[in-house]
């Protein structure tokens, strides 16, 4: 980043206030009444109704509407442990995003524990607080642990963004391009490159969508996960096969799909060259990926190619998972979200990348013409049809699925683009 950058990004955040959220009132406060409604004594009513019955407090309370964003600061972006306190940008960053593009409002919440348990036990004790956790940058493979603890724990839904979202977003992208590649999901030869949070979600959401574990190989900084390796811990050993190939290049020759979740400039010309005809490449790694697109295309014209970058096509942003994913849990009132609800956001994703693009998404982008094809394949962030469509489908999902606390909504979305966008 040039100095010039860098200062931006500095004064953007400290001016002219600090921070990039604030606290807003949702009721009158300008008379003697009004205070006397809003704390004492009139506080104590939906005091005495929440005691009687908790579940009132989505009545009386922001509850319903409100999302932890909780780290530990061991994983923050690209930058890994700098502490819990280092990670305050990006978790508030995080609840900009869920207010944006949702209409939820959050708070964000950096925990600074000695151990996997503490982190565990800390939450699990003020989760009550929330509708919703959404958990972020916290380093695998405690992550896997931390997250499973605290959905059985808690009665609200509990979701690691880097691991599900980066999912989501991949697998319906992974979807639409296989199609248009000519290939299915069931019978794709997978690479994935990286086993870390978000490459071990994505593999296990491409599964629960339809791949056969069998046909994914995947590799860490040692190589190959294969079946004869002893250092695999309990998450890396479900994806290990029967293989002899052990490098990257053994791996990928004749491959379908490259997933990579790993660092910049790991994928080689030579790679791509060895894989199969109308190959699929995810390469994920931000800002510089495995393959930079413009030498994947030189190399191989047939190639459908996904980054993480904005400035090329077919952009893997979490942005289109978490928001309209919570949106959807908090409306039913789910009490987690399970894996329904994340193929169903899938589904919603891959969908909507199929019908005509609406005109304000091309001005946005500049462009005369978006189709479905090699370059879109999943819908961009400014799609207001996301508030609609995601949501719709993780609340359906969680009502059939046993997990929501309310029916599905006679009228939906509840909040409406003009509310969220003002548009």
């Amino acid at each position: 980043m040039t100095d010039a950058k860098k200062q931006a990004a500095l004064d953007y955040h400290a001016k002219p206030f600090p921070g990039k959220l604030s606290v807003e009132l949702t009721k009158p406060t300008a008379s003697a009444r009004d205070l006397s409604l809003a704390y004492s004594p009139g506080v104590a009513e939906p005091v005495r109704e929440i005691a009687n019955d908790p579940e009132n407090a989505y009545l009386y309370t922001g509850k319903g509407n409100l999302v932890a964003v909780i780290s530990d600061g061991s994983a923050i972006l690209g930058l890994g442990n700098l502490g819990p306190l280092a990670s305050k940008p990006v978790m508030e960053g995080k609840g900009v995003l869920f207010k944006r593009f949702a209409g939820i409002n959050s708070v964000d919440v950096e925990v600074n524990a000695e151990s996997p348990q503490a982190f565990i036990d800390t939450v699990a004790r003020i989760a009550d607080t929330w509708g919703g956790i959404n958990l972020e940058d916290i380093k695998a493979p405690e992550c896997f642990e931390i997250e499973q603890a605290l959905v059985e724990q808690c009665s609200i839904p509990v979701f690691h963004d880097d691991q599900h979202g980066t999912a989501i977003v991949t697998a319906a992208g992974m979807l639409n391009a296989l199609e248009i590649a000519g290939k299915s999901l069931d019978s794709a030869r997978i690479v994935c490159l990286g086993a870390g949070a978000a490459a071990i979600a994505c593999m296990k959401l491409l599964v629960s969508c339809g791949a056969h574990s069998e046909n994914i190989v995947m590799l860490d900084r040692k190589g190959v996960i294969h079946s004869g390796r002893e250092d695999l811990n309990q998450y890396k050993a479900m994806f290990a096969v029967e293989t002899d190939k052990r490098t990257l290049a053994d791996a990928i020759d004749g491959a379908d799909v490259f997933v990579g979740l790993s660092g910049p400039g790991l994928m080689s010309a030579d790679h791509i060259r060895s894989m199969a005809p109308n190959p699929v490449v995810f390469a994920c790694t931000n800002p510089d990926p495995e393959i930079h697109p413009d030498l994947a295309r030189e190399i191989r014209p047939d190639v459908i190619m996904a980054t993480g970058r904005s400035d090329y096509p077919n952009q893997v942003n979490n942005v289109l998972g978490f928001p309209f994913i919570f949106r959807g849990a908090l409306d039913v009132r789910a009490t987690r979200i399970n894996e329904e609800m994340k193929v169903a956001a899938v589904h919603a994703l891959k969908d909507l990348a199929r019908e005509p693009v609406p005109r304000d998404v091309l001005e946005a982008y500049e462009m005369d013409e978006m189709t479905f094809g090699p370059n879109y394949i999943i819908p961009t962030p400014v799609d207001i049809r996301l508030l609609e469509r995601v949501p719709a489908a993780v609340a359906q999902a969680a009502v059939d699925s046993g997990v929501a606390r309310k029916p599905y909504p006679s009228h939906y979305p509840l909040r409406s683009a003009e509310d969220v966008y003002g548009v």
